[in-house]
């Protein structure tokens, strides 16, 4: 497949979406707005797991995390609570996890809610009920209460995302043994957490879950956490582990977790057993390509199930699109939403800019953060980019001093010889936020030295990423 040339020679009228994740809703709202007529179906809410079950809980909960990270932190600026005559000045905080759980469902709720609204306003129809495709390109959908509905399309886009990976010997129960779209139904911090998996889901339940008072263990079967992330960042977050108190078990896999008259016992595959009140399962997702009708429609998947998509969206069907988790491509909300909208200029033959994962900016919602785009270090020592590589500590930022910022930095590279920003790190308080101007010079590929020389505020952590960039400038 190439992606000069649309499948279809028009702009199709009808568009019929399966799913209504990310990639679904950011899809129906583009075409809508074209002037197509659009109609999602959708099974479990508007928003998909991203926001029902995933990222918006998810991160809530960090929020809260982080909340509490800074109440006890507030004493290093002087700041006391209770009377003036109280000596004790107490100041640990703690969760409330009925009101946590409860604040962070409601938003999700909310958000579905807002986006279907979104939705409905610009004249998409949604439908409630599980979608199969039907060829050639059209989507059967059965409600709630039995009724079939056939909606005829034009051009269909696929967009059913993941789900939990569960291993045999692991299996969820949703009380002890949880995964991540059960760590919602807690009414009382859990006294020890077994967290299982150091990837990107793992690192952040860990980190969360030890900033709210809770005694983690994470179980890591690689060396280091996080170890598809930056490693001067994963050393960063591994440092701050060790100071809060999170016990790292590396080089070692669960092989089955069982529970126990009031909790769980995680057994090792070096013959360790550590037991716990509850085990978080981060094992990876699942593609939701199972019983969708791909196979009748000429839609190809990879070994792992994923559909095999093109840097345009395009399955092997014509006139069938995918987007978001279901692909297999980089699983973030971001992607699959921008997956949703390529397929869509495709489709209706706009100029269309392929997906470039390269030009990608991710995050870790750990503590501190860690945002990255563009090229890794780990490409750099490969020998597959030749670049000029600065990183700065904060330690030394004005900001990060009054702020009370101790872990972090920037990591700037530039491409070699002709001084291109070709890639960048951020570890820090509110990294992905940081991290926009720096994927904005990697994309538009600007100059360091237009990067240094961009005023930014004094003081403010900003202030780093222009010193950074100040310090690759090659002398002429």
């Amino acid at each position: 497949m190439t992606s000069e040339t649309p499948n279809s020679l028009f702009a199709p009228a009808r568009v019929a979406i399966l799913g209504g994740g990310p990639g679904g809703y950011e899809a129906a709202l583009v075409a809508a707005h074209a002037g197509a007529e659009v109609t999602i179906v959708e099974e479990k809410g508007v928003g998909g797991s991203a926001v029902l079950t995933d990222v918006v809980p998810s991160k809530t909960l960090i929020a809260t995390a982080d909340a509490m990270r800074r109440v006890n932190a507030s004493t290093a600026f002087g700041v006391r609570f209770g009377q003036d005559d109280d000596d004790s000045h107490t100041t640990d905080a703690w969760a409330d996890f009925s009101t946590v759980n409860e604040r962070l469902l409601e938003l999700a709720h909310t958000q579905s809610e807002d986006i279907r609204e979104s939705l409905e306003a610009a004249g998409v129809t949604v439908i409630d009920g599980r979608g199969r495709l039907k060829p050639p390109h059209s989507i059967e959908a059965t409600r709630a209460d039995g009724s079939v509905e056939l909606v005829e399309a034009d051009a269909v886009i696929v967009a059913t995302g993941a789900h939990p990976r569960e291993l045999p010997t692991a299996v969820p129960d949703g009380e002890r043994i949880l995964n991540w779209t059960q760590a919602y139904s807690l009414t009382e911090p859990p006294e020890h957490m077994i967290v299982v998996g150091s990837g990107v889901t793992g690192a952040e339940f860990a980190s969360a879950y030890c900033r709210l008072g809770t005694e983690v263990t994470l179980v890591s079967s690689r060396e280091r956490v996080l170890p598809g992330e930056d490693p001067d960042a994963a050393r960063v977050l591994e440092n701050s582990f060790a100071r809060v108190g999170v016990n790292v078990a590396s080089k070692t896999r669960a092989e089955k977790v069982e529970r126990t008259a009031d909790g769980v016992a995680v057994t090792l595959s070096d013959g360790r057993v550590i037991e716990g009140s509850h085990c978080l399962m981060a094992v990876g997702g699942v593609p939701n390509t199972t019983d969708v009708g791909l196979e009748e429609c000429g839609v190809q998947t990879t070994d792992s199930g994923h559909i095999m998509v093109d840097t345009v969206s395009r399955t092997t069907a014509t006139n069938i699109y995918a987007a978001g988790d279901c692909t297999g491509q980089m699983p973030l909300a971001s992607v699959a939403a921008m997956q949703g909208r390529v397929a869509v200029s495709h489709m209706q033959g706009d100029a269309v800019k392929p997906l470039k994962l390269h030009q990608v900016a991710s995050n870790v919602f750990t503590s501190p953060e860690i945002a990255t785009v563009g090229v890794s270090q780990a490409q750099v020592d490969s020998g597959a980019y030749q670049a000029d590589v600065v990183k700065l500590d904060l330690s030394t930022n004005p900001r990060a001093k009054m702020t009370n910022i101790h872990d972090g930095f920037v990591k700037i590279f530039a491409r070699k010889g002709s001084g291109t920003t070709i890639g960048a790190v951020v570890v820090a308080p509110r990294a992905s936020e940081l991290i926009f101007p720096l994927a904005l010079a990697v994309t538009q590929k600007i100059h360091v030295d237009d990067v240094a020389s961009t005023f930014t505020v004094y003081p403010s952590l900003t202030g780093s990423l222009s010193e950074a960039a100040r310090r690759l400038h090659v002398h002429q």
